[in-house]
């Protein structure tokens, strides 16, 4: 990679769409080389040119990808550990253990497999910064949510519990807990259902992939002694999880 010896380098996972996309473009804007992974290269491949940085494909869940990724790059001082989803909305006696296992590789073990291959370099960094997308999920609960509640609570205490292990070494770690952001997330959640996605979304304005991507590009220039440790950020119409303050429709 043809990267300055001056440059900062940012990876970002999951960066094909929604909040990975926008963060990309935010970091490259706040100076950072780019590296962009994904499984959908067509799309980071494109937005890496736009941005002057670095393509490179990826799917968290494989250890053989994880290891080609993180080997071909030389060096980074941010990792944003945002690739994750959910898959549907069932009950516990109702579980679909396939969704429970994607849900718990890409947004549990995807972050630990990505964090521990990288995380020599960004101590060697000299000023690493470790953010994790979790999700309001990660702090709360709600009735048909159990496995991406439980699998974002993991992913949550993963990144926590590296706060502390790190102590006393030059990362810091932020974790940043959304709440509804209109992106690919429901229509992934409902495979596809376009109709049904919309409706997450419908009598209120969601959070948009900028406001998460401007939350995360202020944390990643914020100077090297100064780590926020967490954000959560909701849109005003939400309170929790599922509660919504939702506009009559217009007639």
């Amino acid at each position: 990679m043809d990267i300055a010896e001056n440059t900062r380098v940012a990876v970002v996972t999951g960066a094909s769409s929604g909040i990975g996309e926008a963060t990309a473009r935010t970091l490259a804007d706040s100076g950072f080389h780019v590296i962009v992974g994904a499984r959908r290269v067509d799309r980071i491949e494109a937005l890496a040119q736009e941005i002057s940085g670095t393509a490179l494909p990826l799917d968290v869940t494989d250890d053989e990808s994880v290891h080609a990724f993180t080997t071909a790059i030389p060096r980074v001082s941010v990792l944003v550990n945002n690739a994750g989803g959910a898959k549907g909305l069932e009950t516990v006696m109702e579980a679909d253990l396939d969704n429970w296992r994607w849900m718990w590789e890409t947004n549990v073990l995807g972050t630990l497999r990505m964090t521990k291959a990288l995380l020599p370099k960004l101590i060697d960094s000299g000023d690493g910064l470790i953010v994790t997308v979790t999700s309001i999920a990660a702090l709360e609960i709600y009735s048909g949510g159990s496995g991406y509640t439980s699998a974002k609570h993991a992913q949550g205490v993963l990144h926590r519990t590296l706060r502390d292990e790190l102590h006393g070494k030059p990362v810091r770690l932020t974790e940043v807990a959304p709440g509804a952001v209109e992106t690919e997330f429901s229509k992934v959640r409902f495979e596809g259902d376009d109709e049904r996605a919309a409706k997450v979304y419908e009598g209120f304005t969601p959070l948009s992939a900028d406001d998460i991507a401007e939350v995360i590009g202020f944390v990643a220039t914020r100077p090297s002694h100064v780590n926020i440790d967490q954000v959560m950020i909701k849109p005003r119409a939400q309170a929790g999880p599922g509660k919504f303050h939702r506009e009559p429709a217009q007639s």
